[in-house]
């Protein structure tokens, strides 16, 4: 005997909840479950939205391809590379960085192995520090300048900023270490320079490719 079955209650379509992030903090790949604060979405990167930090675009010829991030006497100046699917890349560039700058130590710091030292330009000496993060085919650099270099409060805010950005790599193929270009904000019917800390018509200090 067949019994006739019942009538299926339509599915009610339920926003999905977003997933949790896997780690306590970024920098985070825009495919990966990460918190969803405020940010300033410049293409390649998203950046924490805070008005304590004077964010400027800085480029190369005609193309954006990292930001320098003021705040005191300091600056964070961020640059992602391209990387390959299987290898990180960081231990490579910091090689080429110790190379190039003999002044430079290796530590350990927040974010895994770090370079630190003075280095001399435009006639001056100041303390720099180099952190470069691993991603999923990219790698984030940041050098930090100045007092935050070496003093480890002063460090701390640039520090909570770098754990709160956002890399987007894009599909594109892309070659080994090539910046991964950002743009100005497209916020339709708002002006740039109405967001606090952004002011992305101000060029920043160029920052030259690692190569």
């Amino acid at each position: 005997m067949f019994r006739r079955r019942r009538r299926e209650q339509p599915e009610r379509n339920v926003p999905a909840e977003p997933a949790a992030p896997m780690r306590e903090s970024g920098p985070w790949d825009a495919e990966e479950p990460h918190p969803d604060s405020d940010r300033i979405d410049l293409g390649g990167l998203r950046l924490p939205h805070n008005p304590d930090f004077d964010v400027r675009l800085a480029s190369v010829g005609d193309q954006h391809i990292g930001v320098v991030v003021i705040h005191g006497d300091s600056t964070l100046q961020l640059q992602a590379l391209a990387a390959p699917k299987t290898l990180g890349l960081w231990d490579e560039v910091k090689t080429k960085v110790m190379q190039q700058v003999s002044a430079l130590r290796e530590q350990q710091g927040p974010f895994g192995a770090e370079l630190a030292g003075e280095i001399a330009g435009e006639g001056v000496t100041r303390p720099a520090r180099y952190i470069g993060v691993d991603g999923p085919r990219w790698c984030l650099l940041a050098i930090i300048h100045g007092k935050a270099a070496d003093d480890d409060a002063a460090a701390e805010p640039f520090l909570d900023f770098l754990r709160d950005v956002v890399v987007v790599r894009g599909a594109e193929p892309m070659a080994r270490e090539e910046p991964i270009v950002l743009r100005r904000p497209t916020e339709p019917g708002v002006e740039a320079e109405e967001r606090p800390g952004l002011n992305p018509f101000r060029r920043g200090p160029e920052i030259s490719e690692t190569r």
